[in-house]
């Protein structure tokens, strides 16, 4: 999407539409919405008076101009209540207002940004949101598609001008929500069009483009290394597995280096440990914390923060076979730590293990963030509202939840108490994998925390529940959400 600041008064733009943002129970003719429905001979007014539109948060109504400004229609969407106005709405208004062109004949769309909102975070918190709206979940469909069409978005209003910090507020904005829209499409992939070999050259691609470095370990590389958490999953498939590093080098870096770390499984049946065959198409999506970091470091590549970032991305399938790893099976891991498998469906955490290893050992990572859709518990226990928050020191984890709040990207944190550990203690290894349904995604994080250094800044973020979203809403599809590819990438730029 093209995105433009629009100098001139809104109703000289030329636009298939407007959007105009209004606030529950708002009166427009005493508001910063004054002049549009002024210009509108006070059919705002007359539409709200008549309460076909009341402000309520992402309710829409339509006011047909009659050539009193150039835009044929207005779309007058609801914001909410004031005193809960957050940017996590704004973005779902904007991308609601978008949403609502789905399959209409509409490519230029004006946003009227509102004079009683600071108007650099207006503007982002717009554009991303309208980004976000022109994601399309169907791409394989070939009968009865419709598709947002819209190209360009026209920021207009009294405060828009052609700043650098509006500039600024549009660039960042933009790239994080195409970023954002780029790890849905991938998530949203079937297992037989997005396979490891796949994401290496997805990987290949972003790094040619963006002028990342990018080194790629196979399995003889990854055998070398050590690697038996990621090549016991990978013994079951018949596809081949990859590690794959992408580095973001700033012009002057310093001490820190902020590592991304994916779980990145493209098909996962359970292994011998099989799943029930409900729902199982669901588990392509088990790759989407690669899918972020790659997605969140293309955005980075572009923004420059001061500090150094690394993705690695653990590419895998977790496969049945007569080569499959067995529960009972013992890997050694790249730290030298071995484990004990007692469930191959618990499986994110053990390529994850040497994903955390290599990227301490071999590229000197300070901070890290793991992204895994990592337990069925989470969902149990945060539903797909919260992605659960597990990590060390404190006051790396609350900068991260943090983070995610002023991203609007929700995130809950459970603890870490050592009692948990007895349930992945091993009576033939350092550690089992499982510790049974009780606490499973501490237990879980538990695991990981055991394959990271002391003095490592270290936060793992367990997007089960709120990778995917079960239902559509008016500001988002069923489908891939793409979270927390922003708060990854903001995280990388508070750092700096």
């Amino acid at each position: 999407m093209q995105v433009n600041l629009a100098v001139q008064p809104f109703q000289d733009v030329d636009a298939d539409a407007l959007v105009v943002p209004l606030f529950q129970d708002e009166k427009p003719a005493n508001s910063p919405l004054a002049k549009v429905d002024a210009a509108l001979n006070g059919a705002l007014s007359r539409a709200v008076d008549f309460r076909e539109i009341t402000g309520k948060r992402y309710q829409t109504a339509i006011l047909y101009t009659d050539i009193r400004i150039k835009a044929p229609l207005v779309v007058v969407v609801g914001v909410g209540k004031k005193e809960e106005y957050s940017p996590e709405y704004a973005r779902h208004v904007a991308s609601s207002a978008i949403r609502h062109f789905q399959g209409r004949p509409a490519s230029r769309v004006a946003y009227y940004v509102r004079s009683d909102r600071p108007a650099p975070a207006e503007v982002r918190t717009a554009v991303e949101g309208a980004i976000y709206g022109t994601y399309d979940p169907n791409e394989y469909k070939t009968q009865e598609r419709e598709t947002v069409q819209v190209g360009e978005l026209i920021l207009v209003g009294e405060g828009v001008s052609n700043s650098p910090e509006l500039q600024q507020a549009v660039t960042v904005g933009r790239i994080t929500a195409e970023a954002t829209n780029f790890a849905r499409q991938l998530v949203n992939e079937p297992a037989n069009k997005l396979t490891p070999s796949d994401m290496v050259e997805r990987a290949r691609a972003t790094a040619q483009e963006y002028g990342l470095e990018i080194e790629v370990l196979d399995r003889i590389r990854m055998t070398e290394l050590g690697m038996g958490g990621l090549l016991g999953v990978a013994q079951g498939s018949d596809k081949p597995p990859y590690f794959i590093i992408l580095r973001y080098r700033p012009a002057q870096p310093g001490n820190a280096t902020l590592a991304l770390v994916g779980k990145g499984i493209t098909f996962d049946s359970g292994g011998i440990s099989i799943k029930p065959a409900e729902n199982m198409e669901q588990m392509k999506t088990d790759m989407t914390g690669s899918a972020s970091c790659l997605a969140a470091i293309r955005a980075l590549a572009q923004l420059k923060p001061s500090v150094s970032v690394v993705a690695a991305l653990a590419m895998t399938e977790n496969m049945p076979s007569g080569h499959a790893m067995r529960p009972g099976d013992v890997l050694t891991t790249m730290s030298g730590k071995t484990i004990e498998v007692v469930n191959t469906d618990a499986e994110g955490r053990l390529i994850l293990s040497d994903a955390l290893a290599y990227v301490q050992q071999k590229e000197g990572a300070t901070h890290v963030v793991d992204v895994a859709t990592l337990t069925g518990a989470c969902v149990v226990a945060l539903g797909h509202t919260a992605t659960g928050v597990m990590g060390a020191p404190q006051d790396w984890v609350d900068f991260v939840v943090n983070t995610g709040r002023e991203c609007g990207e929700k995130m809950w944190q459970l603890p870490l108490y050592e009692e948990y550990e007895e349930q992945i203690s091993s009576k033939i290894a350092d550690v089992k994998n499982g510790g049974g349904r009780p606490a499973g995604t501490i237990t879980a994080a538990l695991f990981l925390k055991k394959f990271v250094q002391e003095s490592t800044h270290w936060a793992h973020l367990d997007i089960a529940g709120t990778a995917w979203a079960e239902t559509g809403t008016r500001y988002r599809p069923e489908g891939p959400t793409g979270i927390p590819v922003h708060t990854l990438i903001d995280v990388a730029m508070r750092m700096t």
